[in-house]
């Protein structure tokens, strides 16, 4: 301390540098952007262009020039680092235009190429280079008409002879989308100079790192696609393994989206958006039906019927949410805000829908019906995979938050690496989930196949008792021309006819057709024709054959019925028919009237009425089954009874008759039976 006023002397001089300390602190700002960096002695290699650049907000073509003023502040130009994005620089959320630029002063080693070039990282979203106000190279097309793409890739340009210069890069930034973070924006990495040699080494490295950390995915990928192809094929063969086409579906969706966003293809985003977004909708349709087939819950209308209305909504969501994001590049002003709040909701809609895996596995808890441990295990595994991606697009949404953020890099942060492959969260689950996947669907679908087989093999043995009821020969039926003709349709059907010769020279012949198809109906038939056999003997009075019939089955055919008509003629002519509530026969060109009835096995204890007809000679009496009248066309028009008057009008036989309807279009079996009463012998 100096003595006379010693105090009063230091506290002045410390006010005074503290006052030049702004002054200094410009100037040094001043002097740092007006020196150039310096790539001294540029030989064989390549430098990073690191540092502080000159930066600007909005655009001029003009800043492309070397004589631009971008040393001041009051120009509107600052400083900022090339090696990471505006958005975490200051400028957080910033869409739109905005410049770099750099002096660079370039020396050559002795010996070195004279040409240089530029190897730009990947930067959001499109951008044009100027080096001394010539543009050298471009990515995307700016607005009015922009092209930028899902996943930028670094590029390389060449710079002519070297020669100290301004490089000047100018970007531009689309509209944020509801899952794109307001830290983005320009360079994430800095640029690079250098011999072409070496610059076309900086990308071959970059593409080979990219390779390297991608390689679990890439695999995975190759793995769901040829899965997805397998099961493609497989269903194609057999239309009935819905299990197979879920899976197809699922795997193949996935790995297109891959495709489409990950893989660096020239896809413009507007165009990987619309094709992106839809096939997320299968793919999370196919991912719940695949479940709810493994889980067995398709044997519950309710929740079948519910997971059918919640894939369209989600459909829905998905076209929607396509066309926000659609709108979100391509209008302006005051629409932007409208299209990015419609595209938050849809999102955030979509991703409560990506939670239905959860409560399919509760039903399949609930309804308690025996599953093989397969099935929970591949339940286990599709819980696991779909909430790690369901968390990362929730956190993506809030990305823009530090709290959300730091969770969702927790979340991306690899669990290790293998040869430089990353393997996280969602390669590993996707990757257990795939060989899960695989086994559960082998084993299902071999226990499937087994039992289709076994179910074919049933239904040739009842076509074959078919055949054996309804024989192909008829026995002689004195006085008449009998013809048969019996048409199955690819199911088992419930047609049958029995024609029986009894002892006082009269003839039996009973048709009639049980309701429903398939084993259960083929087994009534077998019963049905085996009581007429055995009671045509006893009781050949057809109202009285048909009514002992009705009481026998009346009980036992839990929920189906039987129509039928009996009829029994003599040589000379004499018909008595009853019918159970069987379509009425046609003699000649007219179709008999007969009582209404019930059919057979509805209630025991029904009375059926006798008619009593007689054919003279050349008489054609023609019965046959609905499927003869139900027919239908390949434009769904049915065959009718106005076709059928005008067939039996021309008198045909059995076959003729049945092949008119064939040939139509069968959609049932068709059981035709015809006689003609002969003329009586001298």
């Amino acid at each position: 301390m100096l003595p006379g006023g010693g105090p009063l002397r230091t506290l002045s001089t410390i006010a005074l540098l503290a006052c030049c300390v702004p002054v200094f602190h410009a100037q040094a700002r001043a002097d740092s952007a007006a020196a150039p960096f310096v790539a001294d002695g540029l030989g064989k290699g390549a430098v990073a262009l690191d540092g502080l650049w000159q930066f600007h907000l909005g655009d001029d073509s003009a800043w492309a020039n070397t004589n631009v003023d971008d040393a001041t502040e009051h120009n509107g130009w600052e400083q900022i680092s090339a090696a990471k994005p505006w958005g975490a620089q200051g400028h957080k959320g910033y869409t739109g235009f905005a410049w770099y630029r750099r002096r660079v002063s370039i020396t050559l080693a002795p010996g070195a190429s004279a040409d240089v070039a530029l190897y730009v990282p990947p930067i959001s979203d499109a951008y044009q280079v100027y080096w001394n106000g010539v543009l050298v190279g471009h990515y995307g097309e700016f607005p009015p008409h922009p092209v930028w793409y899902y996943t930028p890739v670094s590029q390389t340009m060449g710079l002519g002879q070297a020669r100290s210069g301004v490089l000047a890069v100018r970007v531009w930034r689309a509209e944020l989308t509801s899952s794109d973070s307001d830290v983005q924006g320009g360079f994430d990495a800095a640029p690079s100079i250098g011999s072409p040699e070496a610059i076309g080494a900086l990308k071959t490295a970059f593409n080979y790192r990219w390779l390297s950390r991608n390689e679990t995915l890439i695999i995975l990928d190759g793995l769901y696609f040829l899965v997805g192809s397998i099961a493609l094929l497989s269903w194609l063969r057999d239309r009935r393994q819905m299990l197979l086409f879920w899976m197809a579906a699922c795997d193949i969706a996935v790995v297109t989206v891959q495709l489409l966003e990950l893989y660096r293809f020239p896809i413009p985003f507007v165009v990987s958006v619309e094709m992106a977004q839809p096939l997320f909708g299968v793919a999370s349709v196919s991912t719940w039906y695949l479940l709810a087939l493994l889980l067995r819950l398709d044997e519950s209308r309710i929740i079948w019927r519910g997971l059918r209305v919640l894939a369209l909504i989600a459909m829905a969501v998905c076209v929607l949410d396509t066309l926000a994001t659609y709108a979100i590049g391509v209008v302006s002003g005051r629409w932007i805000a409208w299209m990015q709040g419609a595209d938050w909701m849809l999102s955030a809609i979509y991703n409560v829908e990506q939670l239905l895996p959860t409560p399919l596995v509760l039903c399949a808890v609930v309804r308690r019906k025996p599953l093989s441990p397969e099935r929970w295990v591949v339940a286990f595994f599709f819980l696991a995979t779909n909430l790690v991606p369901v968390f990362q697009s929730v956190l993506s949404q809030g990305s823009r938050f530090a709290p959300v953020k730091r969770l969702l890099d927790l979340l991306l942060t690899p669990l290790f690496t293998i040869n430089g492959a990353v393997i996280d969260a969602q390669a590993l689950t996707a990757a257990l989930l795939l060989f899960a996947l695989v086994f559960a669907v082998y084993r299902i679908s071999r226990a499937e196949r087994r039992r289709q087989i076994e179910v074919a093999q049933e239904f040739r043995s009842a076509r074959e008792l078919q055949r054996v009821l309804i024989p192909e020969e008829q026995p002689q039926t004195p006085g008449y021309v009998l013809t048969s003709s019996y048409k199955p349709a690819n199911e088992v059907g419930g047609d049958f006819f029995q024609v029986v010769a009894l002892r006082d020279g009269t003839t039996l012949i009973v048709l009639g057709d049980v309701s429903g198809k398939g084993l259960k109906a083929a087994m009534t038939v077998a019963l049905i024709v085996g009581m007429v056999r055995a009671l045509a003997s006893i009781f050949p009075e057809p109202c009285r054959l048909l009514g002992e019939l009705n009481d026998r089955l009346a009980g036992r055919l839990h929920g189906s019925f039987a129509t039928a008509i009996a009829l029994r003629l003599d040589p000379r002519g004499n018909c008595i028919i009853a019918s159970a509530g069987h379509l009425s026969p046609f003699v000649n060109d007219q179709e008999m009237e007969l009582p209404g009835a019930l059919p057979l096995g509805i209630a025991p204890g029904v009375v059926y009425e006798e008619n009593q007809i007689l054919l003279k000679e050349g008489d054609h009496l023609a019965l046959y089954t609905d499927g003869l009248l139900e027919a239908r066309n390949a434009a769904g028009e049915l065959y009718g009874f106005e076709r059928v008057h005008m067939l039996f009008t021309r008198r045909p036989d059995a076959e003729q008759a049945s092949e008119s309807a064939v040939s139509f279009g069968q959609d049932d079996d068709i059981t035709v039976l015809t006689l003609e009463r002969l003329p009586e012998p001298a």
